[in-house]
């Protein structure tokens, strides 16, 4: 029978596991408290939750600021629009950072370094709103899906990052190794790199979904149809409507004071429901990100 050894944890090892459990709870407390609290207030009496009476539960409880979103028919849309823009964003916007960061890991391209500085360029200077409008304009994608997600497409951030995971994770006998064999380059990317680049694929997504998902502004200048407005801005619209829309306020009764109750409920009520599917998405995939991002990240 073979021995086997058994760690025993010193007195100064438990410490540091106390220090260390206490501080990441205080962290995920800190983290964690902000959602939960909006979630709590997302249900409870606005005056109550501003008398700060509503720490851990609801007090007054209500659902009355979701039945006035979702009795909108706007809100159906707005989240369908939403799932298709950040659906097709994400795959569009991964696609092109990852086929513009893999020639530039590569040692065999000629100028990439000069390349590089012209895309870390874009990350200090920019053109501003005025050109950028012009430029979509131009190209005719004003009132169109694709204005939210042509021009920031390629993040230069998701750039760098994913850049660096090829050139520091996979590696490079296993580029000659595909060469002696006769694999070209096109080859060698799609049946070895991708599949060894899950990864980073998958921060990358993560990214991409989150900034299109969160993206109201974008939307804001260049659809100027509502039927193809996103959920960010059909909430946005709904709580400016519920401060001075007549039509919200005529089967209240209370005044003022009623309505501006209402409107603090849609508040709560619009970033839960704006939150709610990224934070069912993220979950799973999120055991891809902390692997990637530690692969991307910049070595010293």
């Amino acid at each position: 029978m073979k021995n086997q050894s058994i760690s025993v944890k010193t007195g100064s090892d438990k410490m540091f596991d106390i220090l260390n459990y206490t501080f990441l709870g205080i962290v995920f407390v800190v983290v964690a408290y902000p959602l939960f609290y909006i979630l709590v207030a997302s249900v409870s009496n606005p005056y109550d939750v501003y008398a700060g009476k509503t720490f851990l539960f609801p007090v007054g409880f209500t659902l009355e600021g979701y039945k006035r979103i979702f009795s909108e028919a706007m809100i159906s849309r707005g989240y369908l629009n939403s799932i298709l823009y950040t659906v097709t964003g994400t795959f569009v916007s991964t696609a092109l950072v990852v086929l513009t960061a893999y020639p530039l890991s590569r040692p065999t391209l000629p100028g990439r370094k000069l390349i590089m500085l012209f895309y870390v360029i874009t990350m200090y200077f920019t053109g501003g709103l005025i050109p950028t409008y012009i430029v979509v304009s131009r190209f005719h994608m004003i009132n169109n899906m694709w204005a939210l997600i042509l021009p920031g497409g390629v993040a230069v951030y998701n750039v760098i990052i994913s850049r660096t995971f090829f050139e520091n994770s996979i590696p490079e006998s296993l580029y000659d190794a595909a060469a002696i064999d006769g694999s070209s380059n096109m080859k060698t990317f799609f049946k070895i790199i991708l599949p060894l680049s899950k990864p980073i694929i998958a921060v990358m997504a993560i990214f991409a979904m989150v900034a299109y998902w969160n993206d109201w502004f974008t939307a804001l200048i260049y659809l100027p149809s509502s039927s193809k407005a996103p959920l960010q801005l059909v909430l946005r619209q709904i709580l400016i409507e519920s401060q001075a829309s007549a039509n919200m306020m005529n089967d209240m009764s209370g005044g003022y004071a009623e309505a501006n109750r209402i409107t603090e409920l849609i508040k709560f009520t619009s970033i839960v429901v704006a939150s709610v599917p990224m934070l069912i998405v993220y979950p799973f995939a999120q055991k891809y990100y902390d692997k990637g991002m530690m692969f991307g990240a910049v070595k010293g």
